[in-house]
């Protein structure tokens, strides 16, 4: 049996490593009024707080940008959220492309990030302030789904041709600097235009490093990249924000989606049982009341769901041989889409003489055309349509001194936003809410919504969604 000394030596290594492990550095302090810490993303951070054993809400919150931002510290925040929401039925994901600035991203978002529809957006980019890029993909974040946005200003950066100590006033580090100080103007102008979180990430890492008497080169592992340092001062600098308070007013985010019960005044009830709702918006969920089993036939604007191109998608595609960025950085359409897969065959890759060619076919539609990434592709069918320069895979091949795997080819999917028949859906977990997304993706706006009943018996239906982003295209 160990000694009461051991035990209490043990005890106390064991209170070190975890006070090590918990804050391996100081704490920053957060710039900024932090009494005004999460004003903005309330909607997200009511939905987390609210959450409970019996009522598990589903919460979606995508990281996007650019390398830093799949740098570890995105890990941090993400694990820090499940750790103090356990109920929430939190979907994370990071999407963020290396080397992908705004002028890029923009298309990129097409397939990655409107499609997805987040409750919440966290986001930082380098390039694109002077072109107005960063801008239009936050716009559009606003005016094609109901997500807030938290940005990020900038980590530090420290330029190659000035040494670790160098002088701070080198005009290589004004210039990078001058760049930091644009994209946070930025942020901070989109902030109060776009109804948009702002931590600033740039003002709280320069009072840390003179606080503690570091350099901004302690805080990298390159130029750019954050080091530990780096990563554990974007964490404990954005967490703040990410904080629930119900004092703050709700006029702002309450009516950007709202629920219709299905005993609600607006939602009509037939003889034959068919409910219509109208609504104004761009998306509409249904949430079941139960499992029980039943059919109905779905209609927005008296037209199947189907029938509107805009509530189709082409997915993000398979990613380069090398380098792991999408093979190409956007897909477009000429023609309605259908549910399918497609595949593209490189025919030929000379990289010396910059040449590749391909063919394209889908699941259904069969071989659509041949085309070489230099010259605007528009399939046969109309369904895919890639604009010159998208293509990335010979970028990829030089960049990684490899040739061509022979059995490399690229996949993708068009999906649907939408069902045509609603089916009440099989929820095995009683805490979980079981909601199908009826239709997303028209036009921001009147619609009107009718499901007839195709089984016997009541719609088993708590509710409708309505999801309207809070500005229009």
């Amino acid at each position: 049996m160990k000694s009461s000394l051991t035990l209490l030596i043990s005890a106390f290594f064991a209170l070190h490593l975890n006070a090590q492990k918990a804050a391996p550095f100081p704490k920053p302090e957060p710039a900024g009024d932090q009494s005004t810490f999460g004003a903005k993303i309330q909607r997200t951070m009511t939905l987390l707080t609210t959450s409970t054993p019996e009522k598990r809400n589903h919460v979606r919150i995508l990281f996007y940008g650019q390398s830093v931002t799949r740098n570890p510290w995105w890990n941090d925040v993400a694990e820090d959220l499940r750790k103090r929401y356990p109920h929430a039925d939190l979907e994370i994901e990071n999407r963020a492309i290396g080397g992908y600035g705004g002028p890029v991203l923009i298309n990129t978002a097409e397939f990655d990030l409107y499609p997805f529809y987040p409750d919440l957006v966290i986001f930082h980019v380098w390039a694109g302030v002077e072109s107005g890029h960063q801008e239009k993909i936050i716009r559009r974040i606003r005016e094609r789904t109901t997500a807030e946005v938290l940005l990020w200003t900038s980590n530090l950066r420290w330029p190659k041709s000035v040494p670790p100590d160098g002088d701070p006033q080198h005009p290589n580090v004004l210039a990078k600097d001058a760049q930091d100080q644009a994209i946070s103007d930025l942020y901070k102008r989109l902030g109060k235009e776009l109804y948009c979180e702002v931590a600033d990430v740039r003002t709280g890492m320069q009072n840390y490093l003179k606080k503690n008497k570091q350099v901004v080169k302690d805080t990298l592992r390159d130029t750019v990249h954050p080091n530990e340092l780096g990563n554990f001062l974007i964490a404990e600098l954005i967490k703040p924000h990410l904080r629930y308070d119900p004092s703050f007013p709700d006029d702002q985010w309450k009516k950007l989606v709202t629920e219709a019960p299905v005993n609600d005044p607006q939602v009509k009830r037939q003889d034959d049982g068919s409910l219509t709702l109208s609504f104004n918006g761009n998306r509409v969920d249904i949430i079941a009341a139960s499992t029980a089993k039943a059919k109905a036939k779905v209609l927005l604007d008296n037209k199947a769901p189907s029938e509107f191109p805009e509530l189709y998608y082409h997915t993000r595609p398979s990613p380069t041989p090398f380098a792991g960025r999408p093979a190409f950085n956007r897909l477009d359409h000429q023609s309605p889409l259908q549910v399918e897969t497609w595949t593209a065959r490189i025919l030929e890759c000379d990289l010396e003489e910059d040449v590749l060619r391909y063919e394209v076919s889908g699941s259904k539609t069969g071989p659509d055309g041949r085309g070489d990434h230099k010259t605007r592709f528009v399939s046969n069918s109309g369904r895919v349509v890639i604009e010159p320069k998208m293509w990335m895979v010979n970028w990829s091949l030089r960049y990684g001194k490899k040739n061509l795997p022979e059995d490399y080819k690229v996949t993708w999917e068009s999906k649907a936003l939408f069902v045509d028949v609603w089916e009440a859906p099989i929820e095995t977990s009683p805490t979980k809410e079981s909601s199908t997304v009826l239709a997303q993706g028209m036009t921001n706006g009147e619609h009107t919504l009718t499901l007839t009943p195709q089984s016997t018996g009541k719609l088993p239906i708590k509710a409708f969604r309505i999801y309207r982003p809070p500005l229009k295209e």
